[in-house]
């Protein structure tokens, strides 16, 4: 078992964060469990249904693993505190690379067993052996149970599993039927349906009292263990325990084919682009351009925040918009670019390790009155400065708004801007990367 492991200026006044939120975008409150839970990822599976060489939890979404998802996802929730990953033998050192290389700190990885209820016993078994020997990997009160391939699991449903598991024993998500469950004869013909009403179907995550679980599956038979695939089905069979069935919301969905991959693809990048941060260094007579592009925006997207880097406090605004998970930056100015404040900003991703997890989406937005208008040999380098941010997981693209002070016309070009702007965040296409758009 392995575990991985100021502002510029003196003396001036309090900056003014210019802040646009929607109701959405709120913070939810921080829960505290009064147990301790932990929980347990099985990905071992080979892939077969997904047609591909690679197991479908090491496929790459936007360039990361889709199981480094799911680890992120759970790993975000305080009041959880260990997580274990079970992986077949011959992937436990891609597993420790991915560990490190997205910094999942409170994940460790366990060598699977041949089936999926053996790999699950693997993971709690660890617990076990753990609390034994004393480690720091200590046996939880409450254990969660979920798919490693199932990357949009949210804490309201965790923690709703977890609440019912320490009341019950064991809970676990459920959803409506879609489609009517049939039976067939021998012959190929039907023989009856059931009634979809009364039926459910099981889903992840699921959450057990440890002990209840631990003891369920040290009394479950070798044919339970080799052909079972419902742990819900073991507490009630070993352990006597009637899991608590709780509805669950209509993300709780698995990546099990490649079209599957697709639709995750596309949900994790309209998750990122919901917001979006405008940092602001332009004239006093271009303010209204920048009003209103903000308006435009906000439109496209949940959030938008804003900065200026006349504020003395624009560095400590920055780390705390990129604590709150923000990919996309516009850098908007007025004047001849030389990407100084770009290559400050990517200096600042570059210590949070970001880009890491997410692609990071710059786009440089130079304003100018049409009939002074140019472009400069600085916009030109765009390109060349835009590959080197590229090997870095940095998105760099440009865009040049030509306008007049026609307050019709502007709105009109500031809408378009915004279309653009929100198209590139959303495809994050590489093709695109270092080219200069105009509107």
């Amino acid at each position: 078992m392995e575990s991985a492991e100021s502002g510029r200026g003196k003396g001036c006044p309090e900056p003014v964060e210019e802040e646009e939120e929607t109701e959405a975008a709120a913070e939810p409150r921080e829960r505290t469990l009064p147990l301790s839970v932990a929980a347990v990822l099985p990905a071992g599976g080979s892939g077969e249904r997904m047609g591909g060489a690679t197991p479908k939890q090491f496929c790459a979404l936007l360039g990361r693993p889709l199981l480094s998802y799911t680890v992120g996802a759970i790993e975000r929730i305080s009041w959880i505190s260990d997580i274990v990953v079970v992986v077949s033998p011959e992937n436990v050192e891609i597993m420790k690379s991915i560990i490190k290389k997205y910094g999942h700190k409170r994940t460790s990885v366990v060598e699977g067993g041949k089936t999926r209820h053996r790999s699950i016993f693997n993971g709690l078994k660890i617990f076990e052996k753990n609390n034994c020997l004393g480690s720091s990997l200590h046996k939880p009160e409450v254990v969660i149970i979920h798919d490693a391939v199932r990357p949009f699991v949210e804490e309201d449903i965790l923690f709703k599993v977890v609440m019912a598991a320490k009341g019950r024993g064991a809970a676990g998500a459920i959803r409506p039927l879609v489609s009517t469950v049939i039976a067939s004869s021998a012959d190929g013909c039907l023989d009856h349906s059931l009634d979809r009403a009364k039926y459910r179907a099981s889903e992840m995550p699921q959450a057990f009292l440890f002990d209840i679980i631990y003891q369920a599956y040290r009394q479950s038979s070798d044919y339970d263990l080799d052909y079972g695939t419902e742990c819900l089905h073991l507490a009630l069979k070993y352990s006597k325990t009637s899991a608590k069935l709780v509805e669950g919301p209509p993300d709780l969905w698995k990546v099990t084919y490649k079209r599957d991959l697709y639709a995750a693809e596309s949900l994790i990048k309209d998750t990122i682009s919901q917001q979006v941060c405008v940092i602001t260094d332009i004239k006093e007579d271009a303010a209204q351009v920048n009003f209103l592009l903000h308006e435009a925006l906000k439109s496209h997207v949940k959030l938008v925040k804003g900065i200026s880097t006349s504020t003395c406090k624009h560095d400590h605004l920055l780390q705390n918009i990129l604590s709150g998970q923000c990919y996309n930056f516009i850098c908007m100015n007025d004047k001849v670019s030389d990407f100084q404040e770009i290559q400050h900003l990517v200096k600042i991703l570059e210590n949070t390790n970001a880009s890491a997890l997410y692609s990071i989406v710059l786009i440089l937005v130079h304003v100018d009155i049409l009939e002074n208008a140019s472009l400069s040999n600085e916009m030109q380098s765009l390109v060349k400065f835009a590959k080197e941010l590229r090997e870095k997981n940095i998105l760099l693209y440009g865009l040049v708004i030509h306008y007049q002070k026609d307050n019709l016309k502007l709105k009109e070009t500031m809408d378009s801007a915004a279309a653009l702007i929100t198209a590139l965040i959303r495809d994050r296409n590489p093709a695109f990367v270092g080219q200069l758009l105009v509107a």
